[in-house]
């Protein structure tokens, strides 16, 4: 383990393992199978690249997709460590210069598809090989409990019986339960040793909005996030090219993605998003698994997902460098009308209605829809989450303990063998000739729920499934289960909250996220611009430079020796040595210039406090200076802030400063006023924000 922990510094720059990373390593370390189950951007790779790296031999990683292998080898690469892929792309020269490479010994971790793994001719490269692991990455795919089942992944399984000694991975970052247990099946793992980590993303906000005005509530989201990097979703390739059509003439920079494309024009459009020279890009699920670009900063759906998997997998795309990023659905009958329609011509009908029904769950649900999701994947959340639209305007909820005891009741001594419609039907005391046949009227429960109307009860039962006190057995015709957290609620007095019938009803919110490097002045976009210099110089992706996690640490600690450099999280030995002096030297730059602009607003300001002491006004000042007034407003404000005697107050009303407190304190104090001026529906002056923000600043 030491070993490994040097290989993290020294190729990827970190000092420490994230959460459940290092187990991983060790499990492997040590010839254990694994699972991992780990959200999209929580550091699946790194679990098995830092074993490949210091165990003696190669790993073979199986990638569904040639966009993802290549990203992933560059992005390898780039940090200083040998790797390459075999895949269809390739001519038979280059094929064979790779595996020369791998029988060599020079190659430490090889990128291969799932049809080149299960081949005769790779069976037979392997044979000659060393190999110290197998990961198989998206596992999923394997299982037809998935959400993208894959044939081609089921041949996997001669893995474990002709190379026993060796460890297999699998990792996802989505898989339910079934999906789970089916994955160690299907792989024939030995008794692997499982790593479920928490599917909680909290940088990431998730609203969902009614399907309506669909273009004009986009176009506003997107000019709310000027310059950020973006998806829409949509369920077909005409409305991908027609968005992306009306998002041009409307002066958006955007472009189109869907199977119909060729190989070549896919490449292209995924190789212009990946370099920020298309920051939107307007696609169908066809693109997605193959982007491993860490700085989009928003999902939007455009149509419903198929079910919860896709969906948190999709929105995963967002926010992978762990800062905030936001997250949009839009959700009509229409789009659950084509689901069915496709459901009808597939396989496993029955388990795909069931999850369609429970995205349509998710988007009607009135509780914290992080809630939600997480109780999905078999984790509960106590606290609301306050980053959804739900938590962010909520609606009135009263102890529902009671009617949650009869459910849950009803449900036991029904033996958790029933769906929903058959238990309503025992709750409200129903003769229904199925309900007395089997016996049913005959449980304690019979009837104690007669008092609530059926719709009443089937919204009361969405919250308990929704909240995670119940689950759905998707595999035992939709029975109805009891979790932990129902069985307290039955015999520890635990209490239970229900959202009131009355007031689910929400207005969506998708006003954008507080910045909290905005202080920093321009020195992220200087930063941005040197690394786009650089990828476009080095031909590789800019993110593979520096992530934007990385150059938000830099904005923060402004490094301007090695030392500081390398304590950059993301800044490792290789990435220092080819970039480390040149974003030090930005950085001194942008210090320097800030020195200069610091000594000349200082004069500035002193020039403003003396007309404003001689009692001129601002119109006035703005005139004999021939400044803006809203320069003059500004350069009062930070008078203020240094202790000036100005009156700030008489500039804005009692009732505007208490309509900016309350958007200041709901932005968590945040110094940015567009972001104030955006929130409050550009309807307070930004010079009184400006004004009244360095007034309640005084109050800190």
């Amino acid at each position: 383990m030491s070993a490994a922990k040097r290989a993290l510094k020294r190729y990827f720059g970190y000092d420490n393992f994230r959460p459940m990373q290092e187990e991983v390593v060790k499990t492997v370390l040590q010839g254990n199978d694994a699972l991992v189950i780990m959200p999209t951007g929580g550091g699946k790779s790194i679990c098995y690249q830092i074993p490949a790296l210091v165990m003696e031999g190669v790993a073979i990683v199986v990638s569904p997709l040639i966009a993802l292998m290549k990203d992933q080898v560059e992005g390898l690469r780039a940090n200083g460590v040998a790797a390459d892929y075999l895949n269809s792309s390739q001519t038979t020269q280059q094929q064979a210069q790779v595996i020369e490479g791998v029988i060599a010994g020079n190659i430490k971790l090889l990128y291969v598809s799932p049809e080149k793994l299960v081949s005769q001719d790779f069976y037979y490269l392997l044979l000659q090989l060393k190999v110290n692991l197998f990961a198989i990455d998206e596992a999923h795919c394997i299982s037809v409990w998935g959400h993208d089942f894959r044939p081609e992944y089921t041949k996997m399984s001669y893995l474990k019986k002709q190379f026993p000694h060796v460890p297999i991975m699998a990792l996802t970052a989505t898989a339910d339960h079934l999906t789970q247990k089916d994955i160690v099946n299907q792989l024939g793992l030995e008794y692997p040793q499982e790593f479920i980590s928490s599917f909680d993303r909290p940088n990431l906000s998730l609203t969902v909005a009614p399907g309506k005005d669909k273009f004009k509530t986009i176009l506003g989201f997107i000019r709310q996030r000027p310059h950020q990097s973006g998806i829409i979703y949509c369920l077909s390739r005409k409305a991908t090219e027609g968005l992306a059509q009306k998002l041009k003439a409307a002066g958006v920079n955007a472009a189109f993605y869907h199977a119909g494309l060729s190989a070549d024009e896919r490449a292209f459009r995924q190789e212009e998003f990946i370099n920020d020279e298309v920051p939107i890009i307007c696609a169908t699920i066809a693109f997605g698994m193959g982007i491993d670009k860490s700085n989009v900063r928003w999902v939007i759906h455009y149509n419903l997902p198929r079910n919860i998997e896709s969906y948190y997998q999709e929105i995963g795309r967002a926010g992978r460098d762990g800062i905030k990023a936001d997250t949009l659905l839009f959700y009509s009958f229409s789009d659950v009308i084509v689901h069915r329609r496709f459901i009808e011509e597939s396989a496993l009908k029955e388990v795909s209605h069931a999850k369609l029904e429970r995205i349509q769950q998710f988007c009607d649900a009135q509780i914290c829809r992080r809630k939600i999701l997480l109780s999905y994947f078999g984790e509960h959340l106590e606290e609301d989450c306050g980053n959804c639209d739900v938590c962010k305007n909520p609606p009135q909820s009263f102890d529902g303990t009671v009617i949650a005891q009869k459910a849950f009741s009803a449900i036991m001594r029904l033996k958790e063998k029933v769906a929903s419609g058959t238990l309503i039907d025992v709750l409200r005391g129903s003769t229904r000739k199925e309900i007395v046949s089997k016996g049913y009227h005959q449980i304690k429960t019979y009837g104690v729920g007669k008092d609530i109307a059926h719709s009443d009860w089937q919204q009361y039962l969405l919250q308990l499934l929704n909240l995670g006190f119940i689950t759905v057995a998707y595999d035992q015709g939709n029975v109805l289960q009891l979790t932990e957290q129902a069985k307290e609620v039955l015999f520890s007095e635990r209490q239970v909250d229900l959202v009131h019938l009355s007031s689910m009803k929400s207005e969506p919110i998708v006003k954008p996220i507080s910045d909290s490097f905005s202080q920093a002045e321009n020195l992220f976009d200087r930063l941005k611009k040197l690394r786009l210099g650089i990828a476009k110089s080095q031909r590789i992706a800019p993110y593979l430079v520096f992530s934007d996690a990385t150059l938000h640490e830099m904005v923060k600690i402004q490094p301007t020796t090695e030392l500081d450099m390398k304590l950059v999280s993301g800044v490792g030995e290789k990435k220092y040595q080819m970039f480390g002096k040149l974003f030090i030297n930005e950085i001194l730059q942008f210090k320097d210039k800030k020195k200069q602009q610091s000594r000349k607003s200082a004069e500035s300001f002193y020039k403003t406090y003396e007309y404003y002491k001689q009692g001129y006004s601002v119109e006035e000042i703005s005139s004999v200076r021939k400044m803006n007034p809203i320069t003059i407003y500004s350069h009062l404000a930070s008078l203020y802030e240094k202790g000036a005697d100005v009156d700030v107050t008489v500039f804005f009303t009692t009732t505007e400063l208490e309509r900016i407190r309350n958007a200041y304190q709901s932005l968590n104090h945040t110094n940015n006023i567009k972001d104030l001026y955006l929130y409050m529906d550009e309807e307070i002056e930004y010079y009184k924000i400006r004004l009244a923000v360095s007034y309640l600043k005084s109050f800190n």
